[in-house]
C-alpha cells in the first residue's frame, strides 16, 4: 500500500518488498496479492476472460491463423531470418492474447527533458517517476496500475515489484479502471541499457503515448527510429506536445501544425474529423493544462478494450508489409506453365529424341513396303538380287567401320561422333528445362522463382537418360517394326493387276517366239501388241500405286512421331511438368494465405 503526505511525497506502507499488495488494509490481504502475484495470478494473474469476440477480434484471430499457415508452408522455401519478424508477431500475439483484456497497456515516451515523467506523475496524481535536471531520471521502466489483475502484463513487460505502483485514489480514478502506464526511460539516452528498455518495451505494449517538446519535436532519432517504422500503428499512438506553457500567443498553434505536418511525412494517420489515426494534442504536464483532456481521452481509450486487438492487427499489418515482396508477383494475374511453353519444352523433347526423323523413318517403310508389294516382277527380281549383294556390302562396311573405331580410339575422330551426339541431345534436353522454368518463374518472387527452378532442374537431372532409353525401346518399333507396316486395302487389286500385266507379256512373248520358229502362222502385230501392253502397263500400275500410297504411308509415319512424341512428352510431364506445377501450386497456395494476412481488419474498415 502507498500514500502521500502533504508535499505530495511517496511513502510505502507495509515490508519493504516492493510488489505492490493492492487495495487492502489489512495483511492477510495483502498476504493474498503477495501469493497471487507470485503464482502469476495477481487478481487474476493477468489471465480473466478470454478476448472478446467481436468483430475486430474475429478478423484478427482469422489474419494470425493465416499468418500461421503461411509461415508453415513457406519454412522449406524461405529463410528462418525472413519469417522471423512473422514468428515474432505470433509470439507476442499469442502471448498478449492469453493475458488480461480488461487491462490496456500504455507506454510513456519521449526524449530527454520531454517532460515524459512529469506527465506520468500528474496522470497518476502521485510523484512515482523522479524528475529534476540530472539526466537521465528514468533509468527502468516504471508502471502504474489503476486495478487489480495486471500482474501477469506487468511479468511480460519484465518489470519488477519494486517498480509497481498504483495511483493516488480520485473521483477520476474509476474513469481509468484497467490502465496500466508505463513510464519508459529517455528514448536518447547515452546509456545503451536504457534504450534497450524502450525498444523492448515498445514491442510490447497496447499503446504508446508519444510526449515531445517545442525544442526538440522534430528530432530525427524520434522520426526516423520510431514514428516512421511504427506508422501503420497511429490508431494506437498520442503525440502529446508537452510544456505549451512555454510558447506565447499563436506560437503554441503554429508548433502545432508543424507538428502534424512532420507525422502526415512519416505517414502517420491523424485522427481528425472522426477518422481513425493519431491523437495529436497540446498540454502542459508542469501547469495541469490539457492534462485532463489527455485523461478523459485515455479513458475512454482504455474502456473500448480494444487497443490489444488494434496493436497486434498494426503488428500483422507490418509484418504484411515486409512480406509483401516474397509473397506478391506484381502485374501477374496467377502462376501457371503456359500452353505456349509446354508445347515449346515437348517440342524441345521430341526434337532431342528423334520424332521427326523416327515419323520420317515409318514413312519410307510403308512406301518401301507397299511398293514391293505392288512392283513389277522383274524389279522386285531386282531387287531380290540387291538384297542378297547387300550382307557382303555391309560386313565389309562394318569391317572398315571396326578399324575405324581403332583408330578413333588412338586419336582418330571416328570415334567421336556418337559422343558427340549424345552430348548435343543432352544439352538440348538441359536447354529446354531450362526454358520451361523460367517460363514458369517469370514474374514470381525471387524466393519461389528459385524455388521454381531448382525443381524443375532436379527433374531433369535423369531425364536425358529416360528419353534414350523411349529413343531405344519406342524408337525402332516406330520407324524400323520388326513386323512390316500394313498394306493398303487396295493391295490385291494392284496385285491382280501386276499379274495380268505380267500374264500379257508372258503371253505375247510366247507367240511371238512361236512365231520366230515357225509352229505359228506369222503375225507379229498381235504379240508385239500384247508385250508391249504388258511392259507399259506394269510400271504405270506401278506408278499409280506409290501415288496411292502416299497418303497413307504420311499417316503412318505421322503415327509413329506422335506415339514418340507422345512418349517423350510423357516423361517430361512426369520429372518436370508435374513437380513445377505442384511448386506452383503451393505458391498460390502461400499467395492466398498471404492474401488473408494483408486483409485490413474489420476496425480499420
Amino acid at each position: 500500500m502507498e500514500r502521500t503526505d502533504r508535499a505530495g511525497r511517496l511513502d510505502r506502507v507495509g515490508p519493504a518488498d516492493g510488489i505492490d499488495r493492492g487495495d487492502g488494509e489489512d495483511g492477510r490481504e495483502g498476504d493474498g496479492a503477495l501469493v497471487r502475484a507470485l503464482s502469476g495470478a495477481g487478481g487474476d494473474g493477468g489471465r480473466t476472460p478470454p478476448p472478446p469476440t467481436g468483430p475486430s477480434a474475429q478478423a484478427l484471430r482469422t489474419r494470425l491463423e493465416s499468418l500461421r499457415q503461411l509461415v508453415a508452408l513457406s519454412r522449406t522455401r524461405l529463410d528462418g531470418k525472413t519469417l522471423a519478424e512473422a514468428g515474432r508477431v505470433l509470439d507476442e500475439a499469442a502471448a498478449r492474447r492469453g493475458l488480461s483484456s480488461q487491462h490496456t497497456v500504455v507506454a510513456i515516451a519521449g526524449a530527454t527533458g520531454s517532460g515524459k515523467s512529469t506527465l506520468f506523475n500528474s496522470l497518476a496524481g502521485v510523484q512515482i517517476s523522479e524528475t529534476g535536471l540530472r539526466r537521465p531520471t528514468t533509468a527502468a521502466p516504471i508502471a502504474c496500475s489503476w486495478s487489480d489483475g495486471a500482474a501477469g502484463l506487468l511479468d511480460r513487460l519484465e518489470i519488477p515489484g519494486r517498480l509497481r505502483r498504483r495511483p493516488r485514489e480520485t473521483s477520476e480514478t474509476g474513469a481509468l479502471r484497467g490502465l496500466v502506464l508505463v513510464d519508459l526511460p529517455d528514448l536518447d539516452s547515452a546509456v545503451g541499457a536504457h534504450r534497450e528498455h524502450v525498444d523492448r518495451v515498445l514491442a510490447l505494449v497496447d499503446a504508446v503515448v508519444w510526449v515531445v517538446d517545442p525544442e526538440k519535436y522534430a528530432d530525427a532519432v524520434l522520426h526516423e527510429r520510431y514514428l516512421r517504422p511504427l506508422a501503420g500503428h497511429a490508431e494506437v499512438t498520442f503525440v502529446v506536445l508537452n510544456q505549451v506553457d512555454r510558447l506565447p500567443g499563436e506560437a503554441a498553434d503554429l508548433v502545432m501544425d508543424d507538428l502534424r505536418r512532420l507525422l502526415d511525412e512519416d505517414g502517420i494517420a491523424l485522427g481528425e474529423h472522426d477518422e481513425p489515426g493519431a491523437t495529436v494534442l497540446g498540454l502542459s504536464a508542469l501547469t495541469g493544462e490539457g492534462v485532463g483532456e489527455l485523461r478523459d481521452m485515455l479513458g475512454q481509450f482504455t474502456q473500448e478494450r480494444g487497443a490489444a486487438t488494434r496493436r497486434i492487427a498494426a503488428d500483422v499489418d507490418r509484418a504484411a508489409t515486409r512480406l509483401r515482396p516474397l509473397y506478391v508477383a506484381d502485374g501477374r494475374p496467377g502462376p501457371e506453365i503456359g500452353e505456349a511453353a509446354r508445347a515449346e519444352f515437348e517440342d524441345r523433347l521430341a526434337e532431342a529424341v528423334g520424332a521427326y526423323a523416327a515419323g520420317c523413318a515409318a514413312e519410307r517403310a510403308w512406301r518401301r513396303n507397299a511398293g514391293k508389294a505392288c512392283g513389277t516382277p522383274w524389279l522386285r527380281l531386282w531387287r531380290w538380287y540387291e538384297s542378297r549383294r547387300a550382307p557382303r556390302t555391309l560386313s565389309g562396311l562394318a569391317a572398315l567401320a571396326a578399324i575405324g573405331g581403332v583408330a578413333g580410339g588412338r586419336g582418330g575422330a571416328g570415334a567421336q561422333q556418337p559422343a558427340e551426339v549424345e552430348v548435343t541431345a543432352r544439352q538440348r534436353v538441359e536447354q529446354a528445362v531450362r526454358a520451361v522454368a523460367d517460363a514458369a518463374a517469370t514474374g514470381l518472387p525471387d524466393p519461389w522463382a528459385q524455388a521454381v527452378r531448382e525443381t524443375a532442374v532436379r527433374g531433369g537431372e535423369q531425364l536425358p537418360e529416360a528419353l534414350d532409353e523411349i529413343a531405344v525401346t519406342l524408337g525402332p518399333a516406330s520407324a524400323v517394326p520388326g513386323a512390316k507396316p500394313p498394306r493398303p486395302a487396295w493391295w490385291p487389286v494392284a496385285v491382280l493387276a501386276q499379274a495380268a500385266m505380267t500374264l500379257v507379256q508372258v503371253y505375247g512373248g510366247l507367240w511371238l517366239v512361236g512365231q520366230i520358229v515357225g509352229v505359228l502362222q506369222p503375225n507379229l502385230m498381235t504379240p508385239v501388241l500384247l508385250m508391249a501392253s504388258g511392259i507399259v502397263g506394269g510400271p504405270l500400275v506401278e506408278w499409280a500405286c506409290s501415288i496411292a500410297a502416299r497418303g497413307p504411308a504420311r499417316r503412318y509415319g505421322q503415327d509413329a512421331e506422335r506415339r514418340l512424341r507422345q512418349a517423350a512428352a510423357g516423361c517430361g510431364r512426369a520429372r518436370v511438368l508435374e513437380p513445377v506445377a505442384a511448386e506452383l501450386l503451393r505458391y498460390r497456395e502461400v499467395r492466398e494465405q498471404y492474401a488473408a494476412v494483408a486483409e485490413l481488419s474489420t476496425t480499420r474498415q
